[in-house]
């Protein structure tokens, strides 16, 4: 093979992986509906995914990603049909967004769950962007084995971001600036693997 081919099919290949880099992120609000999540009044996890996620897709649009949403209300979506809306469009990443809750009420921050390798390109960019600007403890990163993750054949993750059963967190977690500084973060995480995965 002379010189000159070889150079063409790199360019070639070169070109493929840019062209297909991701542009459009699935955003799933975690619960809703009949599934509350975790409740640790006056917060509901369904509600707090919810504002977080709309919080998200503006700042991804932004940003110039296409972005799809599972959920734009308060409805229940079964976590297979989840995964279909993502694996709908070809090349898209998935990201489920959630809360947590502990009956230790120390516990506190955030984490981002995984399960292929892309995944965790993507898991650990997140992270690295909410350990950056969102006030809290980072618990890193973690694979888990999730329907979400298990049954979305892109990159997917699922960020817990903060208990709100936290003594310390769960005033936080209420605060409508507090969830833009995640969405922001989680956006810019996203931002930074384009290209990448």
């Amino acid at each position: 093979m002379s010189a000159r081919i070889l150079l063409s099919l790199l360019m070639v290949c070169c070109f493929s992986v840019v062209a297909t880099a991701f542009d459009t992120v699935v955003i799933d609000a975690g619960h809703g509906g009949k599934d509350p999540g975790s409740v640790w009044k006056p917060h509901y996890e369904k509600t707090l995914c919810l504002d977080v996620s709309k919080r998200l897709n503006t700042a991804l649009k932004a940003k110039g990603f296409k972005t799809v949403m599972t959920r734009s209300v308060d409805t229940y979506v079964e976590l297979s049909d989840r995964a279909a809306i993502a694996n709908k469009y070809p090349g898209a990443i998935f990201v489920s967004i959630h809360f947590n809750a502990n009956l230790d009420r120390t516990v506190r921050g955030f984490e981002t769950h995984y399960r292929s390798d892309r995944g965790k390109l993507l898991a650990e960019s997140i992270q690295a962007a909410m350990k950056k600007s969102v006030p809290s403890k980072s618990r890193g990163i973690d694979w888990e084995d999730l329907k979400v993750l298990r049954e979305t054949k892109g990159p997917a993750v699922l960020v817990e971001c903060g208990f709100i059963s936290s003594r310390t967190e769960s005033s936080d977690c209420g605060s409508w600036k507090h969830r833009q500084m995640i969405a922001d973060a989680i956006a810019s995480g996203i931002a930074a693997v384009k290209g990448k995965l």
